[in-house]
């Protein structure tokens, strides 16, 4: 009985609107920041390392570079501070974590580019 009450639970809170991503591909996290009374959207890009959970509790980490520093933030797929998930281009990899992306900078971090093809919004034309 517990159980089944925990899933409706953790159904209403999931978003629906998340587009899919891969390991691999640049994406840009737009995050929700409260300074006192006000809010803002604070964008966040990079190559997403890896991805890890399932369900509500599904996470992601999105590695980038700043200032010759490698900087890494993971995020809560489904959290109200995430406002959007943006994919800006797909990377190939053979991998389901890219932690090998640590020790390497520059043109060394480069993946390959995959166009990935959009689902048709209506499959009967």
């Amino acid at each position: 009985m517990s159980q089944e009450l925990l899933k409706k639970a953790t159904q209403t809170s999931m978003k629906t609107d998340l587009p899919k991503f891969e390991v691999g591909d640049t994406v840009e996290v737009s995050v929700r920041i409260i300074e006192g009374d006000k809010e803002r959207l604070q964008m966040f890009g990079g190559v997403v390392i890896r991805i890890s959970g399932h369900g509500i509790s599904e996470t992601f980490t999105v590695r980038r570079i700043v200032n010759k520093q490698g900087v890494e933030r993971t995020f809560p797929l489904h959290s109200p501070k995430v406002a959007d998930v943006k994919v800006l281009r797909g990377g190939r990899t053979r991998r389901a974590k890219l932690y090998f992306l640590r020790d390497r900078v520059g043109k060394a971090t480069r993946l390959k580019q995959v166009a990935r093809q959009k689902k048709a919004a209506n499959p009967e034309a």
